[in-house]
């Protein structure tokens, strides 16, 4: 997938007015790639939810209808059908899923300095005799061939941004029919995923997809459904979850909710209200508009622009203070400092970062 970063023109006027309505900052939130910013709809049904637990009025079935919102938006988001999206808590249980299910001697190749959910579940299936195989993100499509059983990679980095080249992978894969786990935590959200071009994708909801902690997607193609062991299978992931609750014999879901995990409740009641938002602006408009606010904040810096809606730098001794005294909230990641920009953040925001961090910073 070849993305283009859009030239910064003017702001859009509908962004601009659906950040000043959906969300409330104190000072300049720059760490999306850290944790999420919750839209205001997102805390109502928070708070309501909490309400009614509070009041004792609760009723634990009426939040599958939440889960379920949120399946179906997740799937409109990345371009798949809801029966083929797993809901979940953390990205490490399932690649975890994955490790655990391929053949023993396989061989995984993954990007070298990745994040470590994406890493540590394959690298703890030694004994079994799988190997995992490091290169650069660069070169990992070069680096793929006939003994590669599962390509692993972040869609971007987290440390620092970074794109796959994904249409280099995708082809490549085709070619020694290879498997590809992606892993869309801080991809999902602002740059487009097509999830139907991956065996298997996994993300967390806390980032970019704007969920209180909690929350986790995971898609698997049909045709390979079968190949995974529901290791952690329970009453959730019956084909009837109702009258799946005690008892034998296994009856699991046919699709991808045999991988489901019973749900924090609370969690999907934000998750589903933040969807639709993302969804009402549309990935195109998330996409466009997160790059270009990174453009402006490179261009401001004179800086080259790098296509991502996260960017890191080598920052000098003042920066922390300078960060401090301008009310803006960043991340340090791998020695630099890591600023994302996402939905709610506006022109105002940026240009405020650079004028207090111009001179500081270098790529």
């Amino acid at each position: 997938m070849s993305v283009h970063s859009p030239h910064p023109g003017p702001e859009s006027p509908r962004l601009t007015e659906i950040a000043r309505r959906e969300f409330s900052p104190d000072g300049v939130y720059l760490d999306t790639a850290t944790m999420g910013l919750p839209p205001r709809r997102t805390l109502a049904a928070v708070e309501a939810a909490m309400d009614r637990w509070r009041r004792g009025v609760d009723d634990a079935r009426a939040y599958d209808d939440e889960v379920e919102s949120a399946r179906s938006s997740y799937a409109t988001l990345v371009g798949l059908e809801p029966s083929h999206v797993s809901v979940g808590a953390q990205v490490s249980s399932y690649v975890g899923l994955v490790a655990a299910s391929l053949p023993p001697g396989s061989e995984v190749l993954t990007a070298t300095g990745d994040f470590t959910s994406v890493l540590f579940p394959f690298h703890a299936q030694a004994a079994r005799g799988v190997t995992v195989r490091e290169a650069p993100l660069e070169r990992l499509a070069e680096d793929v061939t006939r003994s590669t059983t599962l390509v692993a990679v972040s869609a971007v980095q987290s440390a620092d941004g970074r794109v796959a080249d994904l249409d280099a992978l995708v082809r490549a894969c085709a070619d020694t029919g290879t498997r590809i786990l992606l892993d869309t935590t801080q991809a999902a959200g602002w740059l487009p995923i097509d999830a139907s071009r991956f065996t298997y994708t996994t993300g967390s909801g806390y980032k970019w997809l704007l969920a209180p902690r909690g929350t986790a997607f995971f898609t698997v193609s049909p045709e390979h459904v079968e190949d995974l062991v529901p290791v952690a299978a329970g009453w959730y992931a019956g084909d009837d979850r109702w009258s799946s609750i005690y008892g034998s014999p296994l009856r699991l879901a046919s699709d991808a909710r045999r991988f489901d995990v019973s749900p924090a409740w609370h969690p999907w009641a934000g998750q589903a209200a933040s969807l639709s938002l993302l969804l009402e602006v549309g990935a195109p408009a998330l996409h466009a508009h997160a790059v270009g606010l990174s453009d402006r904040f490179l261009d401001a810096m004179s800086l080259p622009r790098h296509g991502s809606a996260i960017v890191a730098f080598e920052a000098d001794e003042q920066v922390p203070e300078l960060l401090s005294r301008a009310g803006i909230a960043a991340s340090n990641r791998a020695g630099r400092l890591r600023l994302s920009f996402h939905l709610s953040t506006t022109e105002d925001d940026v240009d405020r970062a650079a004028e207090a961090l111009r001179g500081h910073l270098r790529r």
